[in-house]
């Protein structure tokens, strides 16, 4: 669906993936509510959109807080019209050692990361079930699969919007409804979180390489809401590696995370001293990141598994192809 009929809410919309994908939504010329709680960074997604030909409303929200939540769904649906996508994207994390993080961080990044979702999910569907359509995707991680050192937070908030969106999945599919839900699992991004992000680190944090620009997350979810029958994608080659060798030998996985994993998330250079904590107050209250982080010249623009993703039955047919040409040859030969 595309065209100025379109009404997309997306969360996190201030910077990051969420930015991206309210540009890629606003350049479809779509009616485009942006939640988010940094206000430079709020009003400057919106100059994006509107320069893309979109139409942009701006609401400041945070998504911890399910009335603040309701009531900007609720707004929406009076300014913009009736929500045909809602798209969950925000989140905030620790960078720290498990035991070095405090209780209320750890709550507060269970609020945001995950009760995010979950306010944001009811927030739609007491809007879409009614009409009997709509599309939400969630924005998840390979680390909804994989917990990785140092992100203990972070991890514990994916697995759990796995598992949520699974059983509100099979709830709808149970019901015949026609409202969809779909997650697409991202692999490392080159967003700004790296440079507000709450760390306890002695470096600065970065992105597990191989990064990819935030456009590629961006494409793979407007994809994602354009045919939400698939229960996930996958983006990224990094992320089907690491979910193919969590699901094969995940004990090994622990053994080369726990080796490689603190050295793999630090620059090696010293994190700085005046460096920002979202995590309690929005870092874009004053100033506008945008959507790419500090790790441009280390991030790929495309992503080959993406296009497979999207592909995949055109694969398999080809691979059922090539695999009955090489049997006839095969039986050829032996005649």
């Amino acid at each position: 669906m595309s065209g100025t009929t379109q009404v997309v809410v997306v969360t996190g919309a201030s910077g990051g993936i969420g930015r991206a994908v309210a540009r890629a939504f606003g350049a479809r010329e779509a009616r485009v509510a942006l939640l988010a709680r940094g206000e430079a960074g709020l009003h400057a997604a919106a100059e994006d959109i509107t320069r893309g030909g979109g139409t942009a409303l701006e609401i400041p929200t945070d998504v911890a807080d399910f009335d603040q939540v309701e009531a900007a769904a609720e707004r929406v649906e009076k300014e913009l019209g009736p929500i045909d996508v809602w798209v969950n994207v925000a989140f905030t994390s620790v960078f720290a050692p498990f035991d070095e993080i405090e209780p209320d961080e750890f709550r507060r990044v269970t609020e945001v990361s995950y009760l995010g979702y979950v306010h944001g999910t009811l927030a739609a569907l007491r809007r879409m079930k009614a009409r009997d359509r709509g599309t939400i995707v969630q924005v998840g991680s390979a680390l909804a699969y994989r917990g990785i050192p140092l992100q203990s937070a972070y991890c514990g908030a994916k697995h759990a919007i796995q598992g949520f969106n699974e059983s509100v999945r099979c709830e709808l599919l149970h019901d015949g409804s026609r409202v969809r839900t779909t997650m697409v699992q991202m692999p490392a991004v080159n967003t700004p979180q790296f440079s507000w992000v709450r760390s306890k680190l002695p470096d600065h944090a970065q992105p597990v390489p191989p990064i990819y620009q935030p456009e590629v997350a961006a494409k793979a979810v407007l994809y994602a809401a354009d045919h939400p029958r698939r229960r996930e994608y996958w983006v990224g080659g990094s992320t089907v590696g690491t979910l193919i060798a969590n699901a094969v030998a995940p004990g090994i996985l622990d053994r080369y995370l726990a080796k490689t994993g603190f050295k793999s998330q630090q620059t090696g250079e010293a994190k700085p001293a005046d460096q920002p904590s979202n995590l309690w107050a929005p870092a874009d209250r004053s100033r506008d990141y945008g959507a790419h982080g500090e790790f441009d010249a280390e991030s790929t623009p495309r992503s080959f598994q993406l296009w497979a993703s999207k592909h995949h039955s055109l694969l398999a047919a080809g691979g059922s192809a090539l695999a009955a040409t090489a049997l006839a040859v095969w039986r050829r030969a032996r005649s």
